[in-house]
């Protein structure tokens, strides 16, 4: 019975270790491609959606451009608030995330379905294979390459697909971001 209690107390701390990791986890960070939804609360004509541009800023009325790389929807809520306090004292706004086309990752090479796919929020390799409907016979699952672009700089991280499958350098099984490309031979 002590056993038990043990067992049960061990799996509420996993449990709640899990919500709390999960709760510190980064808000989304907006990306060119998304559309967001701007309102200013009793201001029917400043209510538009807007689309984030490739250049990572978008356009509203009475505040000008807006730059929301690296921003998340709190930061976009601060600075169009505050840039529109020039002409509208305690304004209320609400941006909202209405599409996320943005976090784009690509899967190419000897999948099934090879292409681009939205990850909402994140994905790892093996999900992002399973997206990709999986490998072909042909597939060198040992020479699993992910390209990741930083700045002018690419980088290429190897994955053994395996190794991962039988649980084994699981710390590869990297998440992937926005933008990365799985190269499978």
């Amino acid at each position: 019975m002590m056993r038990m209690r043990g067992v049960w107390a061990m799996l509420v701390m996993c449990v709640l270790g899990l919500q709390a990791a999960h709760a510190q986890q980064a808000s989304y960070v907006i990306k060119p491609g998304d559309t967001l939804e701007i309102s200013v609360w009793k201001e029917p004509d400043l209510q538009r959606q807007v689309l984030v541009r490739p250049d990572g800023a978008f356009s509203f009325p009475l505040v000008g451009e807006v730059d929301a790389r690296g921003k998340t929807v709190a930061d976009l809520n601060k600075l169009v608030a505050d840039r529109l306090t020039k002409y509208i004292s305690g304004a209320v706004v609400t941006v909202s995330v209405q599409e996320i086309k943005g976090n784009k990752i690509f899967v190419l090479g000897q999948v099934n379905k090879p292409g681009e796919f939205i990850v909402n929020p994140s994905v790892n390799i093996m999900q992002a294979l399973s997206m990709a409907g999986g490998m072909t016979p042909f597939a060198a699952t040992n020479d699993i390459i992910v390209l990741r672009g930083q700045g002018d700089k690419q980088t290429a991280m190897a994955f053994r697909y395996p190794e991962v499958v039988r649980g084994k350098k699981l710390e590869t099984n990297i998440e992937l971001i926005a933008g990365d490309i799985v190269v499978v031979p």
